[in-house]
């Protein structure tokens, strides 16, 4: 089972097309595997960070580096974590939505497991968190976001099952409120960081 999920993981950067037909086809249910495999990748980004943090230290440009203490790092991490599960499972819940409005057959775990199948590079690009230049860092998650967007457009009207001219408004609806939680991301890292940080 792990290794046949291990071998998607992969396929997705070669073949998305066949990968979502495949991703699809499986039955079994995927809420708790859902869950525990968003419970891992979510971490990779939080760990990334609080080593970075607290190792190397944050910097803006890449020239000075402010080290911050563990004791600060962790409350941060911790949030940060929380912050890339409520996230997935909001778009989890969305897309969710969508497929029953849509779709020929609805699955909470289904659209849990699509999602955190989609959302991969963003947990992926986490780990440019060891080395935590800001600048770097929004670069190499711009790109992720992009890459995850390409997937979701294409895995949307396979994975669902939905007839080929609705399947643009899903995916497009579906990437607008993504982008949207995006922004509250963004800003929900903001404020964890200030306040732990002041």
């Amino acid at each position: 089972m792990y290794h046949h999920h291990h071998h998607h993981f992969w396929g997705l950067f070669s073949v998305p097309h066949a990968e979502w037909e495949s991703i699809s086809e499986e039955k079994e249910d995927l809420v708790l595997f859902g869950l525990a495999r968003l419970a891992v990748l979510a971490a990779i980004p939080a760990i990334a960070f609080l080593i970075g943090i607290t190792l190397i230290g944050w910097s803006l440009s890449g020239s000075e580096f402010h080290q911050i203490p563990v004791a600060k790092a962790v409350p941060m991490a911790l949030a940060f974590y929380v912050l890339i599960t409520v996230f997935t499972l909001m778009m989890a819940y969305f897309t969710f939505s969508m497929e029953r409005a849509f779709g020929t057959e609805t699955s909470f775990g289904r659209c849990l497991v699509f999602v955190s199948y989609t959302a991969t590079p963003m947990y992926m690009a986490g780990l440019v968190g060891f080395v935590p230049i800001v600048w770097l860092a929004m670069l190499v998650l711009m790109a992720a976001v992009g890459y995850s967007l390409y997937l979701l457009y294409i895995g949307i009207p396979i994975y669902m099952k939905i007839p080929d001219g609705k399947g643009y408004v899903v995916s497009t609806s579906i990437i607008s409120a993504g982008l949207c939680l995006l922004v509250v991301f963004n800003v929900g890292t903001v404020i964890i960081w200030s306040v732990v940080y002041a």
